[in-house]
């Protein structure tokens, strides 16, 4: 009962003075006098700033005898050393050397074709055959005369060497044979352009023309032959790239089509920039020993154009950039072992970039303590807890 009196006499107290000051409030805007009011206010303003003063002091001594600091809570990874293969990602089409619309060699009626559709032919085997209108014969009696021009040029050649006639008959029967000779294989080139044959080991995917058909020599298309075995993908790639994308860089390939994905290399980096586009072609050679990879299918690449054994790697969500270009992250530093510690700005320099990650040149060292959630919202030098420690980013 003691505590209780002294209470109630302060509230007494309290709410007797307050009840006097708002009479005197009152009393004052009721006299309807400027200066008593402006004089009035001037008090209040002034117990006001007195009080705040006092609430700071307060403050202060709170913030000195807290032992429970209110920090940002923050997660972190170490940065560590690891290999960096950054890859150049570009669409290409699937080709082949190894496919050909075959067109005549000669203007004529195609009398037949010996092979299907589906069907695999070697090299040089006889696919069609036009009509020759005719050299056959007269390769037959080329063929009789040259074997007589050959005849009388030995038994000229013979007498000769006997010193038995003039040079003259000697060097006309010789002209004669040789002409003649000449004829023969001449014809026979023309007679053998009317065999349509296989530029190179296939299979036939199309016939075009149909026996009996008259075609054009180089226009009428006969038939589509192809190789499944010599198959690659040509694609265009930057200038600025020539350095890096060179003959023999890995190239990671795969056909969305077939679900198919396959490790290979570039085989082929052309020289020559097209000043269209700026751009240089790349051939990458694809193994296909199942045949299932076909002509004109689209493929997507992604080169391996630099590599690094020693990279320290981190995300690009907690790079910032100050008003000067210069890019930073947060580290954390003198931590204890109630994970508080200090934020730290560094700046860095950074390289390539990868998906969501990025390449630190320069600015940080192998262990660093980087902070990755709370990143945007810490401030150098300001107290930190970490809340949950990664050793990956």
């Amino acid at each position: 009962m003691k505590y209780i009196y002294p209470l109630l006499i302060v509230a007494i107290v309290s709410v007797s003075c307050s009840g006097e000051k708002k009479n005197s409030v009152e009393q004052v805007i009721q006299s309807d006098n400027l200066e008593t009011v402006r004089t009035k206010r001037g008090q209040l303003v002034a117990e006001q700033e007195a009080i705040n003063d006092k609430i700071k002091l307060l403050d202060e001594r709170i913030k000195t005898l807290d032992t429970t600091k209110h920090v940002p809570l923050i997660t972190t990874f170490k940065a560590q050393s690891e290999v960096f293969n950054h890859v150049l990602e570009l669409q290409g089409n699937v080709t082949t050397k190894d496919l050909l619309t075959i067109t005549p060699e000669y203007n004529g009626i195609l009398t037949k074709v010996y092979v299907k559709e589906g069907q695999k032919v070697n090299k040089g085997q006889i696919l069609a055959k036009i009509d020759d209108g005719g050299l056959s014969q007269q390769l037959a009696q080329l063929k009789i005369q040259a074997e007589l021009a050959r005849t009388t040029y030995e038994r000229q050649q013979r007498l000769w060497e006997q010193n038995i006639g003039s040079e003259i008959q000697f060097l006309q029967s010789k002209s004669t044979y040789e002409s003649q000779q000449e004829a023969v294989n001449q014809l026979n080139q023309q007679i053998a352009k009317t065999n349509v044959t296989a530029p190179f080991s296939g299979t036939i995917d199309d016939i075009i023309t149909e026996q009996g058909s008259v075609v054009a020599a180089g226009q009428s298309p006969l038939m589509r032959i192809v190789n499944l075995d010599n198959m690659y993908i040509e694609t265009e790639v930057p200038e600025r790239y020539v350095s890096d994308v060179t003959k023999g860089k890995s190239v990671s390939v795969n056909i969305p089509v077939l679900g198919k994905t396959i490790e290979t290399n570039i085989r082929q980096a052309g020289d020559f920039i097209n000043p269209a586009n700026r751009t240089f072609k790349v051939e990458v050679g694809i193994p296909n020993k199942d045949k299932s990879i076909k002509p004109n299918l689209s493929a997507r690449l992604k080169i391996n154009d630099y590599t690094s054994e020693n990279a320290l790697l981190i995300p690009q969500s907690v790079v910032s950039e100050n008003s000067e270009g210069e890019q930073y992250v947060y580290v954390v530093t003198d931590k204890n072992a109630k994970g508080i510690g200090t934020a730290k700005r560094v700046i860095i320099e950074t390289g390539k970039t990868q998906d969501d990650i990025i390449e630190v040149l320069k600015g940080l060292e192998d262990g660093s303590e980087i902070i990755k959630e709370g990143a945007r919202s810490v401030r150098d030098g300001q107290s930190v807890e970490v809340i949950n420690y990664e050793t990956k980013n």
